[in-house]
């Protein structure tokens, strides 16, 4: 074979080899779909940051599939389902996308089911806890949430009514699917436990910004307390309209926890610590393992330059994140591949895992898709400084 035939061989098998290389190691893509254009949220911001942390921490241990990085791509859905779906159009032409992560709203969620069903996109809940995300029709299912869930978080906040010696707890609710899925939960609950009596619940819309006049509503009705399925708009426009009234109104908050993912201290005013105003959590920094609390805040310190955990915005979204993002990675390794049915599949063989919110024996199953446990919820209240502290009587006992 002439000399110069040799070379030209040799050359195309060193390309046809660098090709196959780069190839190989191109990286596995995770989407992230959050609010990030949605006045003072700053639950998306948290989300992005655990999935960052988790994402740094498999990549300097090797990454997946022999080698290959996880990146993130993000996209604003701005608390709008109609961006949300087309975000995930777009997510679902990515080559070697795997997973997408969701942000805070339920509405935005329940919204794109259908979408990210008949697109095989594995979708991964670190907010959301509409019980309609995982509880539903689609099968095989493709939706997987380490967070909470509404049935999950109202036995947890009437009890803490009944703690409080309340004996008639009003609702207030939005007028959307996380609402009815809250107020499904309500009756499912009321069923079983007569105490407290669970008055008739006022509903309100989102965006709206005389909310005083609902509260009101309730207390007339005779309520003691309130239920409060808000996210932080809503409930701080309620809270800072609460100045104008006498003490003997002032009745204790009960909150779900979408307040927690905006700036809710900052727009409430002073009068939110003259109440007695508490907010349900799944985690807490404060609580989470200190060995992998401590290599976490390391990461974190090395990206963003925060030091403490109080610094920490919107605590929930970051380590349901970041947890969910190692449990994915687990599973594209067991799967050996970046489809995402197998993907999906392997999302149920995940076993033994130990993050920062807790440990999962089957973090998933075939029938359950929710990783936490009824125990993992407990009662939190805002210090002066915004940090959400537990209320230590109330924290469950960890593994």
């Amino acid at each position: 074979m002439p000399l110069y035939i040799s070379l030209l061989v040799y050359a195309l098998l060193i390309s046809l080899g660098c090709v196959a290389h780069a190839e190989e190691k191109a990286p596995v893509y995770i989407g992230f779909d959050g609010e990030y254009g949605l006045l003072n949220s700053t639950s998306a911001q948290a989300i992005e940051r655990g999935i960052r942390v988790a994402m740094d921490e498999i990549n300097r241990a090797g990454g997946v599939l022999n080698g290959r990085s996880l990146e993130l791509l993000t996209k604003d859905n701005r608390s709008v389902p109609a961006r949300g779906r087309e975000n995930i159009r777009q997510f679902a032409q990515v080559k070697d996308l795997v997973a997408v992560v969701c942000g805070r709203f339920s509405p935005v969620i329940l919204d794109i089911l259908p979408l990210v069903h008949r697109e095989g996109i594995v979708l991964l809940d670190a907010w959301g806890s509409a019980d309609g995300i995982t509880d539903h029709e689609y099968s095989p299912s493709y939706t997987f949430r380490l967070s909470l869930k509404d049935q999950f978080a109202i036995p947890t906040m009437l009890k803490s009514a009944v703690d409080k010696g309340v004996n008639r707890v009003g609702v207030l609710v939005p007028n959307t699917g996380w609402g009815r899925s809250n107020t499904k939960a309500l009756d499912r609950y009321q069923v079983t436990n007569p105490e407290p009596k669970i008055l008739k619940p006022v509903w309100y819309n989102w965006g709206e910004k005389e909310m005083l006049r609902h509260y009101m509503t309730l207390i007339e009705s005779g309520a003691e307390a309130v239920i409060l399925v808000a996210n932080d708009i809503e409930a701080s426009r309620l809270v800072s309209q609460l100045a104008t009234l006498d003490e003997e109104d002032l009745v204790p908050i009960i909150s779900h926890w979408g307040v927690t993912g905006g700036r809710m201290v900052e727009k409430s005013g002073e009068i939110l610590h003259k109440l007695d105003f508490s907010v349900v959590q799944t985690f807490s920094l404060f609580k989470s393992d200190p060995e992998i609390r401590g290599r976490v805040m390391s990461v974190v310190k090395r990206l963003y330059g925060i030091e403490k955990i109080e610094a920490i915005e919107s605590p929930v979204g970051f380590g349901h994140a970041y947890d969910l993002i190692h449990i994915l990675a687990r599973a594209i390794d067991l799967a050996d591949s970046t489809d995402r049915s197998a993907v999906r599949g392997a999302l149920e063989q995940v076993k033994q895992y130990r993050g920062l919110t807790g440990y999962y024996e089957e973090p998933f199953t075939p029938e359950r898709h929710d990783a936490m446990r009824q125990e993992q919820v407990f009662m939190a209240r805002y210090r002066r400084d915004g940090v959400i502290e537990p209320i230590k009587e109330n924290y469950f006992k960890r593994n």
